[in-house]
């Protein structure tokens, strides 16, 4: 084994660790948010400081390796790759971390009515399901996998566009829960956004496997 292939499965490895961590970080967000849980959602606050710090590893790997064996072809576009995944991983932790703060900062639980209202266990699990996907996809490196999660995330664009008039009726039907039903709309919107940033890294697992980009184009 070359120094390269060393370094390319040792990224990978790291790689593979800072999708677990996230993975946990929004399954302890669904959590938390769902049961009240205040001291799971302080430890997904803490963890935080952990995503950070291997966001920054993988960050300097990739440049060093950039910098050092000047990869081709397939190594290329491997390193570049997980270059951006590591970005987008790091956003959806932050994404766990506000839904986490919005659980602390509730002075009483969110009701069960409106969060089956606003479907938003339905919502944590599409999202969280649609990460497990593109997670089994790069240990794989199986790009059907990888497609699975464009569907998928037609579901959370659903809930999302919903999500507005339902808490309107919400507000309107109770005026002392205003900030929780706020947080839950704000929850919404963050596991919306997460399935963007999954859909990314689903399309650079692609780029990594096929040479395609697919950034910018309808996908099928």
């Amino acid at each position: 084994m070359t120094h390269l292939e060393q370094e390319l499965q040792k990224l990978k490895m790291d790689m593979h660790d800072m999708m677990e961590l996230v993975q946990h970080q929004m399954q302890k967000a669904k959590d938390a948010m769902l049961n009240n849980d205040k001291e799971l959602a302080r430890e997904i606050i803490y963890y935080e400081k952990r995503v950070n710090a291997f966001e920054l590893k993988i960050d300097r790997d990739c440049e060093n390796i950039l910098a050092l064996f000047s990869p081709v072809a397939v190594d290329l576009r491997f390193v570049l790759a997980n270059f951006k995944i590591n970005t987008h991983l790091e956003r959806i932790a932050d994404n766990a971390e506000g839904i986490a703060k919005y659980v602390t900062e509730v002075g009483t639980p969110f009701e069960a009515e409106a969060i089956a209202k606003m479907k938003l266990a339905e919502m944590f699990d599409t999202s969280n399901s649609m990460l497990a996907d593109v997670i089994q996809s790069y240990q794989s490196e199986d790009t059907k996998l990888a497609r699975r999660v464009f569907k998928k995330d037609d579901q959370l664009d659903e809930i999302n566009k919903n999500a507005p008039f339902i808490t309107l009726d919400l507000l309107k039907a109770g005026l002392d829960k205003t900030l929780e039903n706020l947080y839950l709309l704000s929850t919404i919107r963050k596991l919306e956004r997460n399935g963007d940033l999954i859909e990314n890294v689903a399309e650079e697992i692609i780029f990594y496997l096929e040479a395609k980009v697919l950034k910018h184009v309808k996908k099928k």
